[in-house]
C-alpha cells in the first residue's frame, strides 16, 4: 500500500494516558449509545401511533429528549478519555514532542480545574432542582401533562459527569507529567 492509498483510521478506544478510568468510560459508552437507538425506536413508534392510529403518547418526546441528553452529557467524558476534545491544533501540531507534552499537561490541568468549577456550579443547580426549601427531597419535574422528573435527573447526571470529567482530566495531567503511555 502506498502513502497515497493509505487509509487514515481513528482509534475508537481510550488513550493509554486515560488509565483504567478511561478504559471503564470507554466500555460504558455503549449504554448512552443504546439510549440513542431507543430514542429512535420511540420516535418511530410515536409516528406510527400518531399518524396511523391517531393515538399519540404523552411521554415519547420528553423521553427521547432525556435519552439524547444523557448521551450528550456522557459524550464529553468519552471525548476526554479518547483525547478527542477540542484543541487549537494550529499551534499544537507544530510543536516538538517535548513541548507538546508540556502543553498536554497544562491543557489537562486547566480542563480539570474548569470541569471541577462547572461541577460545583452544577451542584448549585442540583440543590434547587432536588430539594425543596424545607429540605425535603423532591426532583424538579417538567411541568407537562406527563410531568416526569427528567429535568432534576439531568441536572444530577450533569453534575456527576462534570465531576468525573474533572477526575479524567486530572488522571490525564498526572500521566502526561509522568510520561506514561
Amino acid at each position: 500500500m502506498t502513502d497515497e492509498e493509505e487509509v487514515v483510521r481513528e482509534e475508537h478506544t481510550a488513550i493509554p494516558e486515560a488509565g483504567a478510568f478511561g478504559r471503564l468510560v470507554d466500555r460504558v459508552a455503549i449504554l448512552p449509545a443504546m439510549g440513542i437507538v431507543a430514542a429512535m425506536a420511540i420516535l418511530i413508534q410515536e409516528v406510527v401511533l400518531r399518524y396511523v392510529f391517531a393515538a399519540p403518547t404523552i411521554w415519547a418526546h420528553e423521553t427521547t429528549v432525556f435519552l439524547c441528553a444523557i448521551a450528550f452529557i456522557f459524550g464529553g467524558l468519552l471525548c476526554a478519555s479518547r483525547d478527542r476534545h477540542i484543541r487549537v491544533v494550529l499551534v499544537y501540531d507544530y510543536l516538538p514532542a517535548g513541548l507538546r507534552r508540556v502543553f498536554d499537561i497544562v491543557i489537562s490541568a486547566v480542563c480539570a480545574l474548569s470541569s471541577a468549577a462547572f461541577a460545583w456550579a452544577a451542584w448549585l443547580m442540583v440543590q434547587r432542582a432536588a430539594w425543596r426549601p424545607d429540605g425535603s427531597f423532591h426532583l424538579e419535574t417538567s411541568g407537562s401533562a406527563w410531568n416526569p422528573a427528567y429535568p432534576g435527573l439531568l441536572k444530577i447526571l450533569l453534575m456527576v459527569a462534570l465531576g468525573l470529567l474533572a477526575v479524567q482530566f486530572l488522571i490525564l495531567a498526572i500521566n502526561y507529567a509522568k510520561g506514561r503511555r
